[in-house]
């Protein structure tokens, strides 16, 4: 299988206005963040007004997909960017080279969906499953299989293991990979996908009622604050961390319906 090719779908609401002015030309007291719409961006809008109390500005700016993000972060096109795990900042060697995760906010549970079946048990041997194609969570998909006893794979693999680390597939499922973005739209055409929360949510699926198998709240794949290397101790960043990991924005994310069990507060 051909995996783990990167597909950028587009950019962006806003992403045109903010990139031909450039956060390169924002003030010191204005900081651009770059966010998936749900919940990132939701949370970040939520605090616009807290941030805006301690004296600076708040850009948020979304994109639809996990790839564009980091690039306009490390053009100097975002100051900041807050929709991804260390994990998947580690899955490239430039983006580790030159980005620095900083704090997290909140874990996603990554779960498992079907239009065809109501539980795990009822999927059959070699259904087909759809799993992101990016080596961070492509490999969190095989991660949550094996955490369920439904395959192994090798441990020296770490944290993203690919089809290829599979030790034991006793129900001999296949793995299609497609891009994050595209899963829930995958479900209808396959026997079950791994949805990351924020797609999940967006595509109107209740993780907490819907997921087969879920993410426990011990997860290591926290979504946090990333900003480029050198820029960890800019006073923006630290006035964003006293207002995105608040009561306010915790309270938010546990009564948020619409979150029901998709987003767990991490602080």
């Amino acid at each position: 299988m051909k995996r783990l090719s990167f597909v950028v779908l587009a950019v962006v609401l806003t992403a045109g206005v903010v990139f031909a002015a450039g956060a390169k030309q924002n003030s010191a007291k204005t900081l651009t963040v770059g966010a998936s719409p749900t919940p990132h961006a939701v949370l970040l809008n939520l605090v616009k007004d807290d941030y805006a109390a301690l004296g600076y500005e708040l850009r948020v700016v979304e994109f639809t997909d996990y790839i564009t993000p980091n690039t306009a972060l490390i053009s100097g096109d975002l100051d900041a960017n807050y929709f991804q795990t260390v994990p998947y900042l580690e899955s490239s060697d430039d983006w580790k080279a030159k980005l620095s995760f900083l704090w997290g906010v909140h874990i996603e549970p990554f779960g498992l969906y079907s239009n065809k079946y109501r539980s795990v048990t009822e999927i059959p041997d070699g259904a087909t499953i759809a799993i992101p194609n990016d080596p961070a969570n492509g490999g969190r998909a095989l991660l949550l299989f094996q955490a369920n006893g439904l395959l192994k794979v090798n441990p020296a693999a770490g944290l993203r293991p690919t089809d290829l680390d599979i030790t034991d597939n006793p129900h001999n499922f296949k793995f299609r990979a497609l891009e994050a973005a595209q899963l829930p739209r995958s479900l209808s055409d396959v026997d079950a996908a791994c949805i990351n929360g924020n797609y999940a949510i967006e595509a109107g699926i209740n993780p907490a009622r819907d997921a087969l198998i879920i993410e426990g709240n011990d997860s290591p794949y926290v979504n946090g604050l990333v900003v480029r290397k050198g820029d960890e101790a800019d006073p923006r960043v630290a006035a964003l961390k006293q207002v995105l990991q608040s009561k306010k924005v915790k309270d938010y994310i546990t009564g948020n319906k619409e979150f029901a069990g998709g987003v767990v507060a991490t602080y």
